[in-house]
C-alpha cells in the first residue's frame, strides 16, 4: 500500500465546537496515507465536535496548544467551526504556530472559518484564499488576495469555502500534501 506520508507529522489545531465532518472526512485518508496525526488544542483532555446543529462527539486531544511548536510538525490542518475559531483566535499561541507555518511556507489546509485563523496580519502575502465574505476584510488586511474560487491551492496553502467543497478539498490536501512530502524526500 502506498503511503505518501509516511513519517509526517500533521497538527489538527482545534478548540470546543470545531466543523467534526471538516475534521473527520480528511482525517481518515491523512491516515491511510501513512500520516501521523496530532490534534492540538487549548482543551485538555477532550475536544468537543460539532456535527450539524448540535454538539458531536468527542476527540483525545494529543497536546495542548502552548505546549506545542510549530517546528514539530509538517503539514497544518485548520477546520472550521465558529466557537473553536473564535476561542483559537484569542489565544496567542495559535498565531504563533500558525505564523510558523506561513513563514516557513509549510503546507496547510484551511476550510470554512479555519480560515479566519490565517488573518496574522503581513503573514499571508498576496497569497490568494479562497472567496468567503464574512471574512474578506480580515483576511485582506493580513496580506491575502481573495479569489471567487470556492477552492484554492496556491502554492502549498489549500483553502476552501466549506462542506460543499470537502470532497474536493480532502483530494487537494492528499495531492498537495503528498507531492510536499516527496519533494522533502527527493532533496
Amino acid at each position: 500500500m502506498d503511503q505518501p506520508l509516511a513519517g509526517k507529522s500533521i497538527a489538527i489545531l482545534v478548540a470546543n465546537g470545531f466543523e467534526e465532518t471538516e475534521m473527520t472526512e480528511l482525517q481518515r485518508p491523512l491516515l491511510k496515507a501513512g500520516a501521523t496525526l496530532r490534534t492540538i488544542s487549548t482543551e485538555q483532555g477532550l475536544v468537543n465536535g460539532w456535527h450539524g446543529r448540535s454538539w458531536g462527539h468527542y476527540f483525545p486531544v494529543d497536546q495542548q496548544l502552548g505546549d506545542v511548536l510549530g517546528a514539530d510538525f509538517d503539514m497544518l490542518v485548520l477546520p472550521g467551526g465558529e466557537r473553536s475559531v473564535a476561542k483559537l483566535q484569542q489565544n496567542a499561541h495559535t498565531r504563533r504556530i500558525v505564523g510558523h507555518f506561513l513563514d516557513a511556507g509549510k503546507p496547510i489546509a484551511a476550510i470554512d472559518g479555519g480560515l479566519q485563523l490565517l488573518a496574522i496580519p503581513g503573514k499571508l502575502k498576496g497569497r490568494k484564499l479562497a472567496s468567503i465574505e464574512a471574512f474578506k476584510e480580515e483576511l485582506e488586511a493580513a496580506g491575502g488576495v481573495m479569489t471567487e474560487d470556492t477552492l484554492v491551492i496556491d502554492g502549498l496553502t489549500i483553502t476552501a469555502r466549506g462542506l460543499d467543497e470537502l470532497p474536493a478539498f480532502v483530494e487537494q490536501v492528499l495531492k498537495v500534501f503528498g507531492d510536499a512530502a516527496t519533494v522533502k524526500k527527493a532533496a
